[in-house]
């Protein structure tokens, strides 16, 4: 029996060495695999089947999933290009501009109205608002869509403007909304909500569907008014019941010609989720008019993109830079490739200000996360601790451009997600994001060379060690 369990520890693991060897898509990440697979007996090569494959090189993954969502953009993207209505680009912006037109088959538009949501509170006062004032469709994607206070105050709502004639739509990722099977999924469909999972884990689909999720955040009101960022669903961003008390976010309310490009995002999830066509229409994208003065361009990313579009955006805006970048991320974990493009920046002479929750929902990407602090510190990076949770994603450049959404500088994002982020052409905006986070930059949240060189070696320890797992989150 002994010699059955050695026999198949080593079958398995040169399975999990060789599939590494052909199919790695970075050194550093396969280098963690094949040590996870060789220390970890069987565990290591099951973590890695499940989440370390990189199918999107396996053909049945090309077939089923990534292939079909790019046909969807070639067989429609004329409709995109005749309803948009892009700017005229001639500025320092172009380079940007033309990056996410062929990454994400987006254009940048003038004419639209931006509204900054600056906690999760704001943001669905907002929403239920403009559910309450809809008359023909709602439509909504969540990542995390889950019991609550929030859920409690959307169906009653949902279900009155159902009994009025509008049509609602539900889209939400199976994994980050775990809870929504059975009755709360029932509750919804029995008032006549339309709602599907996104990418559902189920036996005969898990290899491809499980490492790979829709991160999104979108509701869209009549084609009129659009929402997206950070928030999610979920009593956390308005009540204090929970470890890390009240999570803090941004979340934007848009209006405007750009309200189109973010519909189409959810109107291709939808479809891949429901099968149901006819969406792409006046009905549902209808004429756009001009709501306010600001540029905005939607970025749509996710595996089944040729390129990193998340990673490429957030290096090009650095590129971009002049004279400062503020990020401000839960999650910052970017990898090899944007932290030497960080230091390349810093060591220009661009101010840079990192903001980070002190405290994380998962001790692993906090140390993580710590563990890149004191090579940025040596370079002239500005790192600020936040008391409270924050979850917000925002990369500002300059105080005149800003990126708001549900993209982290992580490596879930850049692979493995479906992500949306709104870039914002806008000084003013750009300034008022800016401002917004500014009261977090004290001199007593400010970590600094040489205290943060002198911490404690377990900490050290407990560093390297998520680091070492920092490819795989």
């Amino acid at each position: 029996m002994q010699n059955f369990w050695i026999y198949s520890y080593i079958l398995i693991t040169l399975w999990a060495v060789v599939t590494i060897i052909f199919y790695g898509s970075r050194p550093t990440k396969s280098i963690a695999w094949v040590l996870a697979s060789i220390f970890l007996p069987f565990l290591g090569p099951l973590c890695y089947y499940f989440f370390g494959v990189n199918r999107k090189k396996f053909k049945f993954f090309r077939l089923r999933h990534s292939l079909k969502r790019q046909l969807y953009d070639g067989e429609n993207r004329e409709i995109i290009a005749v309803e948009s209505t892009p700017f005229d680009h001639e500025s320092g912006f172009k380079k940007l501009v033309q990056l996410i037109e062929k990454n994400s088959f987006l254009y940048a538009s003038s004419g639209n109205k931006v509204t900054l949501l600056k906690d999760g509170e704001d943001t669905f006062e907002h929403i239920f608002s403009a559910i309450e004032n809809a008359h023909h469709f709602v439509h909504m994607q969540y990542f995390i869509l889950e019991q609550g206070q929030l859920f409690n105050r959307l169906c009653p709502l949902l279900k009155s403007k159902i009994e009025e004639g509008v049509e609602v739509r539900i889209i939400y990722d199976s994994f980050g909304s775990y809870k929504m099977r059975g009755k709360p999924k029932k509750q919804l469909q029995e008032i006549g909500v339309k709602i599907y999972p996104i990418l559902p884990i189920r036996f005969g689909n898990l290899l491809y569907t499980l490492n790979y999720r829709n991160h999104r955040k979108i509701v869209i009101v009549d084609g009129k008014i659009g929402f997206t960022g950070g928030v999610n669903v979920t009593d956390k961003y308005i009540t204090y019941d929970n470890p890390l008390g009240k999570w803090e976010d941004l979340h934007l309310m848009l209006k405007g010609p750009v309200v189109n490009s973010l519909h189409r995002i959810f109107i291709k999830d939808y479809f891949f989720a429901s099968k149901e066509e006819g969406l792409l229409n006046k009905k549902y994208l209808p004429k756009p008019t001009e709501e306010g003065n600001s540029i905005v361009q939607i970025v749509s990313g996710g595996p089944d993109s040729p390129q990193s579009v998340i990673m490429q955006q957030y290096i090009a805006m650095m590129h971009l830079a002049e004279k400062s970048i503020t990020i401000a991320n839960p999650y910052f974990i970017p990898g090899i490739a944007f932290l030497e493009a960080m230091k390349i920046v810093a060591l220009s002479g661009i101010k840079i200000k990192l903001i980070v929750p002190k405290k994380s929902d998962s001790l692993i990407a906090k140390y993580s996360m710590f563990s890149n602090f004191e090579s940025l510190l040596s370079v002239g990076v500005e790192i600020y601790l936040r008391n409270e949770f924050s979850h917000s994603k925002v990369l500002i450049v300059d105080d005149s451009i800003a990126s708001v959404g549900s993209g982290n500088f992580d490596y879930r994002s850049f692979e493995h997600n479906y992500e949306t982020n709104a870039l914002i052409y806008d000084e003013k905006l750009a300034q008022s994001i800016a401002k917004s986070l500014d009261k977090y930059c004290k001199p007593l949240a400010q970590l600094h060379f040489d205290s943060f060189k002198a911490r404690p070696r377990y900490q050290k320890f407990l560093e390297g060690l998520a680091k070492f797992m920092s490819p795989l989150l």
